[in-house]
């Protein structure tokens, strides 16, 4: 398969979606990222990685986060991770107070607000003082040290995140937090800040593609996890936009407000594509169209 041919004819395909849409102007970091700019990289299990446009840029990466630490929570807790939180489609806004409050606490996936806040409170129940449990489960996927937090975007996110207090809270009194929820709270911020580029996250979700080995080689997680995480991924991961992403892409896929899109191919490859203007559903919309395309060029998916 020539890779590097077809994320070339892919860059060239989607550049007329490239600064189409809005970005994510209510966090204000991300409001003043570039609206040109597109990148994407594939990465095969054979650690052989193709890569066309800003690649190597970072990024704010946001819930694309929340497959890291869910994957560690079930490293830490297994099929318990399930008894607080469900995996089912929303089919609301990932934000939304209403479901969580008709559903009694129980978020309805892990990668809703709630859901993530959920999973991130049964990491810091095994967290002692001056440890990052998820920080360094990304560093290790990855093999790379150097991923860390942007204090700029953490700021932004302490500083306009009400509705996700009003979530954690929530979560409280229903019995769902065991932690305070202002150190819950934190993490997530922080969770949500993580900076990588699409060459990074590559590398740190090939696990998701090996059956649970990192790219050095290292198991950081099961393969029973790994497909349990890649189910959630592909009914959960894209917002309240998961049957048109199967439809169009058939991968497993999580995104990001900050227009990011990694996919997973088992057995074949791991692919990042970050274009930062995003569709109605807060999507990457040249990322979803490099994705559809990639499945289409390759035939390759997991339909």
């Amino acid at each position: 398969m020539d890779y590097a041919r077809i994320l070339a004819e892919i860059a060239e395909e989607v550049r007329p979606l490239v600064g189409q849409g809005r970005t994510a102007d209510y966090i204000p970091p991300l409001a003043d990222v570039p609206r040109d700019r597109f990148g994407m990289v594939l990465r095969t299990v054979g650690n052989e990685a193709y890569s066309v446009g800003h690649a190597q840029e970072r990024f704010s990466i946001q819930s694309i986060a929340k497959v890291f630490s869910l994957t560690l929570a079930t490293r830490l807790e297994g099929d318990a991770v399930w008894e607080r939180v469900s995996r089912e489609p929303s089919g609301t806004a990932f934000n939304s107070l209403v479901q969580l409050e008709v559903e009694r606490g129980i978020p309805r996936n892990p990668f809703l607000n709630a859901g993530a806040l959920v999973v991130l409170d049964m990491v810091l129940s095994h967290q002692r003082e001056g440890e990052d449990l998820v920080l360094d489960f990304v560093r290790r996927a990855g093999a790379n040290p150097a991923v860390g937090y942007d204090p700029v975007v953490a700021a932004a996110e302490r500083a306009t995140g009400h509705r996700n207090r009003a979530l954690a809270h929530f979560l409280k009194s229903f019995g769902n937090l065991r932690n305070d929820p202002d150190r819950v709270l934190d993490a997530y911020f922080l969770l949500c800040s993580i900076a990588m580029s699409c060459s990074e996250l590559a590398s740190a979700f090939q696990y998701l593609a090996t059956g649970g080995l990192a790219a050095d080689g290292e198991e950081v997680a099961t393969a029973r996890q790994v497909k349990r995480v890649n189910a959630v991924m592909l009914t959960c991961g894209v917002y309240d936009e998961a049957g048109d992403y199967a439809y169009r892409v058939g991968l497993p896929a999580k995104s990001g407000v900050g227009g990011g899109v990694v996919a997973v191919m088992p057995g074949r490859f791991v692919t990042a594509v970050w274009s930062p203007c995003l569709s109605e559903k807060g999507n990457s919309l040249a990322g979803t169209m490099a994705l559809e395309l990639l499945t289409t060029k390759t035939a390759l998916s997991v339909f």
